[in-house]
């Protein structure tokens, strides 16, 4: 079981330059990747968005690229172009004629279009060393996913635990339902004065238990559990069958509550939504 949520970084220095990957990913619905490149590594993206999607199952993940060029490629791949440079210092002479003072910002004049040439840069070195970089983050990311997973794992076991305690409390409370109930008719029938035969009495706490049994809710909710600890323990992208089985847990225990005859049950069943909730919370940030 893994987290959506992670992060993960690493660098590289190489003859080209600094090379540095940041991963990080936060809840999703679905796989939404995000890459930022550098312009030189573009025609990096479409192979590493594979990558993500073949090792990633949900999460809104950003992948980004840094590239501090060294110094010294730097230099060597800028170069000024003569013939414009000469040109522009003929027209800021006549420019220049009958005008007693004048100013030239020579670094305005670096920007002005095709002053620099650009050399292109043998990155080769660079490209492969970026994607065996991506390579490791990514190991590092999954396995970081995997370390917050195994957190979340710990939350959710003890909140299955609490459920299953309070099932089982609700089952002790079945003689107590049995003898409240035959007790709220027999108090009944004496305040309206009436009677009835042992076997019409059989048979109205009868009617009354059924209406108001809770073992069907209780077999239900043990078998939710059981597959979520399941579903847990397998390997496999888990977060969309777990909401699932939440939802189910949610409504055994609102049918549960809508049953109690007992204020114990009642409360068992805001107990079962307190841990419920707090079960969804956790689910949420789980791939």
């Amino acid at each position: 079981m893994k987290s959506m949520t992670a992060y993960a970084e690493g660098s590289v220095q190489q003859p080209e330059g600094q090379l540095t990957w940041v991963i990080k990913s936060v809840n999703h619905r679905y796989l939404d990747c995000q890459l930022r490149l550098p312009d030189d590594f573009r025609h990096l993206e479409i192979p590493l968005r594979q990558k993500l999607k073949d090792r990633l199952a949900r999460g809104k993940v950003e992948a980004n690229l840094y590239f501090t060029p060294d110094s010294g490629h730097v230099a060597q791949s800028m170069s000024l172009d003569p013939v414009l440079a000469e040109q522009l210092k003929k027209l800021l002479a006549e420019l220049g004629q009958g005008v007693e003072e004048r100013s030239v910002e020579l670094m305005r004049l670096l920007h002005w279009p095709g002053m620099i040439n650009y050399e292109q840069l043998d990155l080769a070195g660079a490209y492969e060393a970026a994607v065996n970089l991506f390579d490791r983050v990514l190991d590092d990311f999954i396995e970081a996913r995997a370390s917050e997973g195994q957190a979340i794992h710990e939350v959710l076991a003890q909140r299955l635990d609490g459920i299953e305690a309070q099932v089982a409390l609700v089952r002790t409370h079945a003689p107590k339902i049995q003898a409240q109930i035959q007790n709220k008719i027999e108090s009944k029938l004496a305040a309206l004065n009436v009677t009835l035969d042992a076997e019409r009495m059989e048979q109205e706490v009868a009617l009354l238990l059924q209406k108001s049994d809770v073992e069907e809710e209780l077999d239900r909710l043990d078998v939710h559990v059981s597959e979520v600890r399941r579903v847990m323990g397998g390997d496999e992208a888990c977060g969309r069958r777990l909401d699932f089985l939440i939802q189910e847990l949610n409504r055994e225990a609102n049918t549960l509550g809508s049953k109690a005859t007992l204020v114990e049950t009642s409360q068992v069943s805001v107990e079962l939504k307190v841990l419920i909730e707090q079960l969804r919370e956790q689910i949420q940030n789980i791939e």
